[in-house]
């Protein structure tokens, strides 16, 4: 799933060019890019579709050479993952009828590769012996606000992994005092939002739980694949509702299971992760660029050109951000508000900043 825009990652992500397109991290390669080559490792090229925004097609192209066009499928507008997963579903149906499916975010971190592809294996592995919709939890290290929690059951329902586990509930971004009880309980773990499953058993929720959804794209089929795909597509897409797979699915479908794991994870979401991500000086800071200089300031996180001399004083657990012809300077405990300063900025000064 390519089609987001990041806009908690504002400025340096912007509607031309969203953060799975940036080399956000200074590896020398970008977040899908990063993506693209870990999972090429254990699932044939071909057989991996990026779900995207049309207007992001060329950078789909720019960045994953090796691909071709009828990997990319395209969306006409935004309509959050339900429907994103649904036409994909469609697509591989057309290809596969027997497929076991991997849904990824394009612009997650994993630390630990090996372990993670060892994970998707056996969830691979479990989804094709059980009528299961799993989802990979992360052992939470923090009461972080910004992700959703899975608690889980009790007892080995898997001989073969006892980490896999049978999903309780479903609770999306807690408040500060609920997500430290969660982490306290032992019993939650991170929503990462990378689900495994075969395609009969996630055709057969949409067909309970979204069947509005289900018989919208169904009535595509002898489309997907040919020319006609991209007409129905806008067609279906200008009806659809939008609706993450979570709240329609996963929080309400009675089969779902969760494998607990620990790759070194981050959906890298906002600044604040980038932060727990980086390297600090001494003061705990967090900078990239060149020409940054620091006084009595600590566990700040600070983006600057290279090109841009930049002196702070007095700065403590601040974001400091420049990009493109936007600064922006906020508390991080505050970075939850900067999707509304985008928001803001749009209606006040127009797209240009955003």
């Amino acid at each position: 799933m390519a089609g987001g825009i990041g806009a908690r990652f504002w400025p340096m992500s912007r509607t031309s060019c969203p953060k799975q397109f940036i080399d956000i991290l200074g590896t020398g390669e970008t977040l899908i890019q990063q993506t693209y080559r870990r999972f090429s490792k254990i699932i044939r090229k071909e057989n991996i579709f990026i779900v995207t925004n049309e207007i992001y097609i060329d950078l789909v192209f720019k960045q994953l050479p090796n691909i071709s066009r009828d990997q990319i499928l395209s969306e006409p507008s935004r309509r959050n993952t339900a429907a994103c997963i649904v036409y994909a579903n469609n697509r591989i149906l057309a290809i596969d009828p027997d497929a076991r499916i991997v849904v990824a975010p394009s612009d997650h971190i994993i630390l630990k590769e090996d372990l993670f592809l060892q994970d998707i294996n056996t969830a691979l592995e479990a989804v094709a012996e059980n009528d299961w919709l799993l989802t990979l939890g992360i052992n939470p290290s923090r009461p972080d606000t910004g992700y959703g929690y899975i608690q889980f059951m009790e007892g080995n329902v898997y001989a073969k992994e006892s980490r896999l586990k049978k999903v309780k509930t479903f609770t999306e971004k807690p408040n500060y005092e609920l997500a430290v009880t969660f982490v306290k309980c032992g019993d939650f773990l991170w929503n990462s939002g990378i689900f495994v499953w075969s395609l009969k058993s996630i055709r057969k929720a949409y067909a309970e739980l979204l069947p509005e959804l289900d018989v919208l794209f169904a009535k595509g089929a002898g489309k997907y694949g040919t020319p006609e795909e991209n007409a129905f597509i806008n067609e279906a897409y200008a009806v659809c509702k939008s609706i993450s797979i979570d709240y329609g699915i996963m929080e309400k479908a009675g089969n779902v299971y969760v494998l607990a794991s620990d790759f070194g994870w981050s959906d890298l979401g906002t600044w604040g992760s980038l932060f727990e991500n980086r390297n600090k000086d001494e003061n705990a800071n967090a900078v990239i660029g060149k020409n940054v200089m620091l006084y009595d300031s600590s566990n700040c996180i600070v983006n600057m050109p290279d090109d841009k001399l930049v002196v702070l004083e007095g700065l403590n657990d601040y974001i400091v951000v420049e990009a493109h012809d936007v600064l922006l300077v906020c508390k991080k405990a505050d970075e939850q508000q900067i999707r509304q300063f985008v928001n803001d900025v749009r209606l006040e000064k127009g797209e240009r900043f955003v």
